[in-house]
């Protein structure tokens, strides 16, 4: 597959593209609403992968062609999905004792804000409109890892990367690496490094654009979006 980068529709296409290396076969993942629910789509063929999401589902499969939707198989997001052979059904109760029992290995989620810290800000904005709070202050906890996939900035240019979350959090000190649509970044006990960085940005653009400190990894390379 050929990446390019000439809209937004495609940076986000190849952040999921990103973010599916993060997954290792015979993992159990749970992808967050939003952009992480791309990634189902680039799961590589050769890898033995799990989906599970919050509302009752082990075993969601790709996006759904138009002739396959069914609109009682859905995601947390409320998405139309498909599921795969031997996939199985059951409560949320039973989805969240999966979670707070730890039995996920990679949870790959949205953020709107993440501290120098690890801090995640992602569940709401204060005065806008919810439809609840979801379960990512339970899956933070409770998979082995923790992957943030968001726009570097706001729409408005402010940076999400921050030294400390203005927003209500949803978990502290809980991420282990953000992918943005300008870079990829760690987060480790010596604070934020950079480890690799999109096409068409320096590290100088990069570091301006981050609100906390960053350092420069020695293996840093191009990210492949």
């Amino acid at each position: 597959m050929v990446l390019k980068q000439v809209s937004k529709v495609n940076v986000r296409e190849n952040m999921a593209i990103r973010a599916e290396r993060e997954i290792v076969s015979g993992s159990y993942v749970n992808l967050g609403i939003g952009m992480p629910t791309m990634v189902a789509n680039y799961i590589q063929a050769d890898k033995k992968v799990v989906l599970q999401s919050e509302n009752g589902l082990l075993g969601i499969g790709r996006s759904p062609y138009a002739n396959e939707v069914d609109p009682d198989l859905i995601n947390a997001g409320k998405e139309t999905v498909t599921a795969i052979t031997g996939a199985s059904y059951f409560s949320s109760a039973e989805s969240f004792a999966m979670i707070r029992g730890e039995h996920l290995d990679l949870a790959i989620l949205g953020g709107m804000e993440v501290s120098e810290s690890g801090d995640l800000a992602n569940w709401m904005i204060p005065g806008k409109m919810i439809k609840g709070m979801g379960g990512a202050m339970d899956i933070v906890h409770g998979a082995k890892k923790i992957v943030i996939i968001m726009d570097h900035v706001t729409k408005d240019g402010h940076p999400k990367i921050v030294k400390a979350c203005q927003l209500p959090l949803t978990g502290k000190q809980v991420v282990d690496r953000i992918i943005t649509d300008r870079a990829v970044i760690d987060v480790t006990s010596s604070g934020l490094i950079l480890q690799e960085i999109a096409r068409g940005w320096t590290v100088e653009k990069v570091i301006a654009s981050t609100g906390a400190e960053l350092s420069v990894s020695n293996q840093l390379v191009e990210a492949a979006f």
